[in-house]
């Protein structure tokens, strides 16, 4: 058996006070319920803290001793509770975050400054990572949540998606194919391709929709990150196909951005996480606010 909080408080107003209808009215309790706290609280702790043989209420030397380690007690768990209740009412706290290159450069500043906006003690901190490793953030903790392409494997993890990104071909505005209203995939055959590194997700869906439609691409070069094919697409060295994420970014480049059909090749983005009970009050606030950003 322990002593409880509402004890504490109890015994240290009639300590203060010297008197229960005083420490009473201070704690709105009745005299009755006040001296059945102290008592319960003289019972935990072994023996009486206060003498009853005088007029006066006061403190035996057991209660003196204990007297500031119960202020002490009161002050941790009121500093405590007022903590965890500014993380609630999300005044205090750290949401971080992994998200892939595309999702981060493109779409995420804009949700971040309105998250800021509406929270701005909540510290943010931001992983732009491949989807893989946005994956392994989320499973070891270092990230509450991750914005990513489904993964074919989750992992054990959770996916709440909140948008369907389509590909797009981009080439520059002088390409033969820049003016047409939409392509195939077979269209960009045609001319030297530039291609994400072997091994990544966007890599997988480019060759499987250059194989259904019967054609191998003309590789000219491949590369790391969405960016640099953008850059590499830039200065001529070929033309590429890109999530409809960047879209922004390649139009920012200077680039021509077309709807590529035959086959359409589309894939769900959301949130990786590891359950929605274990997520803090910031993350659940960040994915309530993601969800109804497609």
């Amino acid at each position: 058996m322990s002593a409880t909080v509402k004890q504490l408080r109890a015994f240290v107003a009639v300590a203060r006070t010297r008197s229960l209808a005083e420490a009473g009215a201070q704690l709105h309790i009745s005299q009755p319920a006040l001296s059945v706290a102290i008592r319960n609280l003289e019972e935990v702790a072994g023996g009486p803290l206060f003498n009853r043989e005088s007029r006066q209420l006061s403190l035996t030397p057991e209660g003196v001793e204990f007297l500031e380690r119960a202020e002490q007690l009161l002050r941790n768990w009121d500093q405590s509770l007022d903590a965890i209740q500014q993380r609630f009412r999300l005044q205090h706290g750290q949401l971080s975050l992994a998200a892939i290159p595309a999702f981060a450069l493109n779409r995420l500043p804009a949700l971040l400054a309105q998250f800021h906006r509406q929270h701005p003690d909540i510290n943010l901190v931001l992983e732009d990572i491949v989807m893989e490793r946005v994956i392994a953030a989320v499973q070891a903790g270092r990230a509450e949540l991750g914005i990513s392409f489904r993964p074919d494997d989750l992992g054990g993890l959770e996916f709440a998606p909140f948008d369907r990104d389509r590909f797009v071909a981009v080439m520059p505005p002088e390409h033969p194919l820049a003016g047409r209203g939409g392509l195939r995939w077979k269209d960009l055959a045609k001319a030297p391709f530039v291609a994400m590194n072997r091994g990544s997700a966007v890599r997988r869906w480019t060759d499987d929709a250059f194989a259904r439609c019967g054609v191998n691409a003309r590789l000219l070069c491949e590369a790391n990150q969405l960016s640099t094919i953008g850059q590499m697409v830039k200065v001529g060295l070929g033309i590429s196909a890109v999530p409809s994420l960047c879209e922004t970014q390649m139009q920012d480049y200077g680039l021509v951005c077309l709807p590529l059909a035959g086959p359409v090749v589309a894939q769900e983005v959301g949130v990786l996480l590891r359950g929605r009970g274990a997520l803090s009050a910031p993350a659940q606030a960040f994915l309530t606010l993601v969800a109804g950003k497609p």
